[in-house]
Protein backbone atom coordinates (compact mmCIF):
# COMPACT_ATOMS: atom_id res chain seq x y z
CA UNK A 1 0.00 0.00 0.00
CA UNK A 2 1.17 3.50 -0.98
CA UNK A 3 2.54 6.04 1.66
CA UNK A 4 -0.52 8.37 2.67
CA UNK A 5 0.35 11.97 4.06
CA UNK A 6 -1.50 14.83 5.43
CA UNK A 7 -0.50 18.68 5.70
CA UNK A 8 -2.11 21.53 5.89
CA UNK A 9 -1.41 23.79 3.32
CA UNK A 10 -2.23 27.36 3.20
CA UNK A 11 -4.52 27.91 -0.02
CA UNK A 12 -7.04 31.56 -0.66
CA UNK A 13 -6.41 32.14 2.23
CA UNK A 14 -7.27 29.68 4.52
CA UNK A 15 -5.70 26.36 5.50
CA UNK A 16 -6.85 23.19 3.64
CA UNK A 17 -6.35 19.50 5.56
CA UNK A 18 -4.92 17.61 2.37
CA UNK A 19 -4.03 14.21 2.17
CA UNK A 20 -1.09 13.51 -0.35
CA UNK A 21 0.35 10.20 -2.07
CA UNK A 22 2.26 8.85 -4.86
CA UNK A 23 5.51 10.43 -6.17
CA UNK A 24 5.64 14.18 -6.38
CA UNK A 25 6.55 13.92 -9.97
CA UNK A 26 3.45 11.80 -11.05
CA UNK A 27 1.06 12.79 -13.00
CA UNK A 28 -1.31 14.92 -10.97
CA UNK A 29 -4.87 13.86 -9.63
CA UNK A 30 -6.97 16.21 -7.54
CA UNK A 31 -10.29 14.60 -5.56
CA UNK A 32 -12.74 16.40 -4.23
CA UNK A 33 -15.02 15.04 -1.58
CA UNK A 34 -18.66 15.82 -0.94
CA UNK A 35 -21.20 16.09 1.28
CA UNK A 36 -21.07 14.71 4.19
CA UNK A 37 -17.62 13.40 3.38
CA UNK A 38 -13.84 14.29 3.62
CA UNK A 39 -11.19 13.48 2.08
CA UNK A 40 -10.41 10.40 3.67
CA UNK A 41 -13.35 9.37 1.58
CA UNK A 42 -11.32 8.98 -1.35
CA UNK A 43 -8.91 6.47 0.33
CA UNK A 44 -9.19 3.41 -1.37
CA UNK A 45 -8.94 5.83 -4.88
CA UNK A 46 -6.00 7.37 -3.50
CA UNK A 47 -3.91 4.06 -2.78
CA UNK A 48 -4.85 2.32 -6.39
CA UNK A 49 -3.68 5.80 -8.02
CA UNK A 50 -0.13 6.79 -6.30
CA UNK A 51 0.71 2.82 -6.69
CA UNK A 52 -0.25 3.28 -10.50
CA UNK A 53 2.61 6.07 -10.15
CA UNK A 54 0.11 9.14 -9.69
CA UNK A 55 0.92 12.09 -7.55
CA UNK A 56 -2.40 12.35 -5.44
CA UNK A 57 -3.96 15.23 -3.41
CA UNK A 58 -7.18 15.39 -1.60
CA UNK A 59 -8.19 18.06 0.32
CA UNK A 60 -10.75 18.29 3.59
CA UNK A 61 -12.46 21.16 1.46
CA UNK A 62 -13.51 24.29 3.35
CA UNK A 63 -15.78 23.61 6.56
CA UNK A 64 -14.88 20.11 6.07
CA UNK A 65 -12.89 17.72 8.87
CA UNK A 66 -9.45 19.71 10.18
CA UNK A 67 -10.08 22.64 7.13
CA UNK A 68 -10.52 25.85 7.79
CA UNK A 69 -14.10 26.67 8.62
CA UNK A 70 -14.78 30.53 7.91
CA UNK A 71 -18.21 31.71 9.49
CA UNK A 72 -20.31 33.40 7.49
CA UNK A 73 -22.60 31.45 4.25
CA UNK A 74 -20.83 33.76 2.08
CA UNK A 75 -17.75 31.78 2.57
CA UNK A 76 -18.66 28.98 0.75
CA UNK A 77 -20.05 30.80 -2.65
CA UNK A 78 -19.31 28.06 -6.04
CA UNK A 79 -16.33 30.68 -6.93
CA UNK A 80 -14.74 30.59 -3.19
CA UNK A 81 -15.05 26.54 -3.83
CA UNK A 82 -13.34 26.88 -6.96
CA UNK A 83 -11.08 29.29 -5.81
CA UNK A 84 -9.33 27.01 -3.32
CA UNK A 85 -8.75 24.27 -5.59
CA UNK A 86 -6.91 26.71 -8.14
CA UNK A 87 -4.66 28.32 -5.19
CA UNK A 88 -3.89 25.12 -3.97
CA UNK A 89 -2.81 23.40 -7.05
CA UNK A 90 -0.62 26.42 -7.30
CA UNK A 91 0.58 25.88 -3.93
CA UNK A 92 2.08 22.65 -5.33
CA UNK A 93 3.19 24.07 -8.04
CA UNK A 94 0.55 22.26 -10.53
CA UNK A 95 0.16 24.40 -13.54
CA UNK A 96 -2.43 21.32 -15.09
CA UNK A 97 -3.61 18.49 -13.14
CA UNK A 98 -6.43 15.40 -13.55
CA UNK A 99 -9.43 16.26 -11.86
CA UNK A 100 -12.19 13.74 -10.11
CA UNK A 101 -15.08 14.90 -8.13
CA UNK A 102 -17.89 13.16 -6.06
CA UNK A 103 -21.12 14.75 -5.07
CA UNK A 104 -20.78 18.50 -4.20
CA UNK A 105 -16.91 18.04 -5.42
CA UNK A 106 -18.64 17.18 -8.89
CA UNK A 107 -19.98 20.42 -8.91
CA UNK A 108 -17.21 22.05 -7.90
CA UNK A 109 -15.36 20.01 -10.61
CA UNK A 110 -17.90 20.97 -13.08
CA UNK A 111 -17.51 25.06 -12.39
CA UNK A 112 -13.50 24.62 -12.52
CA UNK A 113 -13.63 23.37 -16.38
CA UNK A 114 -15.92 25.70 -17.40
CA UNK A 115 -14.47 28.40 -15.69
CA UNK A 116 -10.95 27.56 -15.77
CA UNK A 117 -10.40 24.53 -18.59
CA UNK A 118 -6.70 25.39 -19.30
CA UNK A 119 -5.71 24.44 -15.92
CA UNK A 120 -7.66 20.34 -16.05
CA UNK A 121 -5.81 17.91 -18.41
CA UNK A 122 -8.35 15.27 -17.79
CA UNK A 123 -12.08 15.27 -15.63
CA UNK A 124 -13.53 12.34 -13.68
CA UNK A 125 -17.47 12.91 -12.33
CA UNK A 126 -19.21 10.53 -9.62
CA UNK A 127 -22.49 10.46 -9.23
CA UNK A 128 -23.19 14.16 -9.86
CA UNK A 129 -24.80 15.79 -13.09
CA UNK A 130 -23.89 18.55 -14.75
CA UNK A 131 -25.37 21.84 -13.53
CA UNK A 132 -27.69 22.79 -16.35
CA UNK A 133 -29.15 19.04 -16.67
CA UNK A 134 -29.60 19.28 -12.58
CA UNK A 135 -31.38 22.80 -13.40
CA UNK A 136 -33.82 21.39 -16.19
CA UNK A 137 -34.60 17.99 -13.77
CA UNK A 138 -35.29 20.20 -10.81
CA UNK A 139 -37.92 22.45 -13.06
CA UNK A 140 -39.49 19.47 -15.22
CA UNK A 141 -39.28 16.37 -13.15
CA UNK A 142 -41.43 15.80 -9.91
CA UNK A 143 -39.27 12.71 -8.73
CA UNK A 144 -36.30 14.98 -8.99
CA UNK A 145 -37.90 17.39 -7.21
CA UNK A 146 -38.75 15.00 -4.21
CA UNK A 147 -35.49 13.32 -4.58
CA UNK A 148 -33.70 16.76 -3.31
CA UNK A 149 -36.09 17.25 -0.37
CA UNK A 150 -32.80 17.67 1.82
CA UNK A 151 -31.38 20.49 -0.31
CA UNK A 152 -34.38 22.58 0.63
CA UNK A 153 -34.25 21.55 4.30
CA UNK A 154 -30.80 23.30 4.90
CA UNK A 155 -32.07 26.50 3.78
CA UNK A 156 -33.66 26.35 7.07
CA UNK A 157 -31.45 27.93 10.11
CA UNK A 158 -30.06 25.35 13.08
CA UNK A 159 -33.21 23.04 12.26
CA UNK A 160 -30.86 20.93 10.07
CA UNK A 161 -28.13 21.16 12.32
CA UNK A 162 -29.81 19.90 15.20
CA UNK A 163 -31.71 17.06 13.32
CA UNK A 164 -28.46 15.78 11.52
CA UNK A 165 -26.53 15.87 15.11
CA UNK A 166 -29.07 14.19 17.11
CA UNK A 167 -28.33 10.20 18.40
CA UNK A 168 -24.99 10.87 17.49
CA UNK A 169 -25.79 11.66 13.75
CA UNK A 170 -28.31 8.81 13.57
CA UNK A 171 -29.66 10.75 10.42
CA UNK A 172 -26.43 10.93 8.34
CA UNK A 173 -25.02 7.29 9.92
CA UNK A 174 -28.03 6.02 8.31
CA UNK A 175 -28.17 7.14 4.75
CA UNK A 176 -24.60 6.00 4.42
CA UNK A 177 -24.92 2.62 6.55
CA UNK A 178 -24.78 0.45 3.07
CA UNK A 179 -21.52 1.68 2.00
CA UNK A 180 -19.40 2.04 5.26
CA UNK A 181 -18.57 -0.17 7.79
CA UNK A 182 -18.69 0.45 11.68
CA UNK A 183 -15.32 1.67 12.04
CA UNK A 184 -15.86 4.00 8.77
CA UNK A 185 -19.09 5.26 10.19
CA UNK A 186 -17.07 6.44 13.39
CA UNK A 187 -14.73 8.41 11.68
CA UNK A 188 -17.23 10.50 9.84
CA UNK A 189 -18.68 11.36 13.27
CA UNK A 190 -15.48 12.25 14.47
CA UNK A 191 -15.59 14.62 10.92
CA UNK A 192 -18.77 16.23 11.80
CA UNK A 193 -18.57 16.88 15.54
CA UNK A 194 -15.49 19.13 14.53
CA UNK A 195 -16.54 22.61 16.13
CA UNK A 196 -18.66 24.40 13.04
CA UNK A 197 -18.30 21.53 10.57
CA UNK A 198 -21.88 20.91 10.41
CA UNK A 199 -22.70 24.69 10.16
CA UNK A 200 -20.04 24.97 7.56
CA UNK A 201 -21.38 22.18 5.75
CA UNK A 202 -24.77 22.98 5.14
CA UNK A 203 -23.65 26.75 4.15
CA UNK A 204 -22.52 25.19 1.58
CA UNK A 205 -26.10 24.27 0.76
CA UNK A 206 -27.65 27.24 1.94
CA UNK A 207 -25.49 29.76 -0.21
CA UNK A 208 -26.13 28.15 -3.04
CA UNK A 209 -29.38 28.68 -3.31
CA UNK A 210 -29.28 32.20 -1.91
CA UNK A 211 -26.48 33.26 -4.56
CA UNK A 212 -27.60 34.88 -8.11
CA UNK A 213 -27.23 31.99 -10.67
CA UNK A 214 -24.14 32.46 -12.58
CA UNK A 215 -24.61 32.02 -16.18
CA UNK A 216 -23.66 28.51 -17.47
CA UNK A 217 -22.29 28.28 -20.81
CA UNK A 218 -23.97 26.27 -23.38
CA UNK A 219 -20.81 25.40 -25.16
CA UNK A 220 -19.48 21.69 -24.97
CA UNK A 221 -16.59 21.19 -22.25
CA UNK A 222 -13.23 20.35 -24.60
CA UNK A 223 -11.72 18.47 -21.78
CA UNK A 224 -11.82 14.33 -21.61
CA UNK A 225 -14.32 13.39 -19.44
CA UNK A 226 -15.23 10.35 -18.01
CA UNK A 227 -18.38 9.60 -15.65
CA UNK A 228 -19.08 7.23 -13.53
CA UNK A 229 -22.86 6.41 -12.35
CA UNK A 230 -23.70 4.04 -9.96
CA UNK A 231 -27.97 3.57 -10.53
CA UNK A 232 -29.12 2.73 -7.24
CA UNK A 233 -28.50 6.30 -6.35
CA UNK A 234 -31.86 7.34 -3.68
CA UNK A 235 -31.01 10.90 -4.58
CA UNK A 236 -30.05 11.83 -8.17
CA UNK A 237 -31.79 10.29 -10.97
CA UNK A 238 -29.36 8.28 -13.44
CA UNK A 239 -31.41 9.44 -16.16
CA UNK A 240 -29.73 12.63 -16.07
CA UNK A 241 -26.39 10.92 -16.38
CA UNK A 242 -26.75 10.89 -20.56
CA UNK A 243 -28.11 14.34 -20.78
CA UNK A 244 -24.75 15.74 -18.90
CA UNK A 245 -21.83 13.49 -20.55
CA UNK A 246 -23.86 15.03 -24.01
CA UNK A 247 -22.14 18.30 -22.99
CA UNK A 248 -18.78 16.93 -22.87
CA UNK A 249 -16.88 16.57 -26.44
CA UNK A 250 -15.72 13.10 -26.20
CA UNK A 251 -17.06 12.42 -23.38
CA UNK A 252 -17.56 8.65 -21.81
CA UNK A 253 -20.01 7.59 -19.54
CA UNK A 254 -19.58 4.32 -17.28
CA UNK A 255 -22.60 2.75 -15.36
CA UNK A 256 -22.39 0.51 -12.57
CA UNK A 257 -25.91 -1.38 -12.09
CA UNK A 258 -25.28 -2.25 -8.70
CA UNK A 259 -23.52 0.80 -6.91
CA UNK A 260 -25.43 3.66 -4.91
CA UNK A 261 -24.48 7.39 -4.89
CA UNK A 262 -21.33 6.00 -3.13
CA UNK A 263 -20.03 4.43 -5.71
CA UNK A 264 -15.93 4.55 -4.96
CA UNK A 265 -17.27 2.59 -1.85
CA UNK A 266 -19.35 0.48 -3.55
CA UNK A 267 -17.44 -0.78 -6.10
CA UNK A 268 -13.91 0.52 -5.41
CA UNK A 269 -11.84 -1.93 -8.14
CA UNK A 270 -13.97 -0.93 -10.96
CA UNK A 271 -14.12 2.96 -10.04
CA UNK A 272 -10.12 2.79 -9.38
CA UNK A 273 -9.61 1.10 -12.74
CA UNK A 274 -11.11 3.35 -14.43
CA UNK A 275 -10.05 6.73 -13.20
CA UNK A 276 -6.82 4.98 -13.59
CA UNK A 277 -7.19 4.47 -17.25
CA UNK A 278 -8.71 7.80 -18.39
CA UNK A 279 -5.84 9.65 -16.54
CA UNK A 280 -3.13 7.83 -18.02
CA UNK A 281 -4.58 7.76 -21.63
Amino acid sequence: MSALTYQFIRANGINLHVALSGPKDGNPVILLHGFPDASFGWEKQIHALAQAGFYVIAPDQRGYNLSDKPKGMENYRVNLLVADVLALADALGLAQFNLAGHDWGALVSWNLVESHPERVKRLAILNVPHPRVMNEFLKSNWQQLLKSWYAFFFQLPVLPEIVLGAFDWSMLAFQMRKSFSDAELNRYRAAWSQPGSMTAMINWYRCLFQQTPRAIPANKIQIPTLMIWGKLDPHLMWQMAAGSIDRCKGGRLEYLEDATHWVQQDRPEIVNRLLIDHFTE
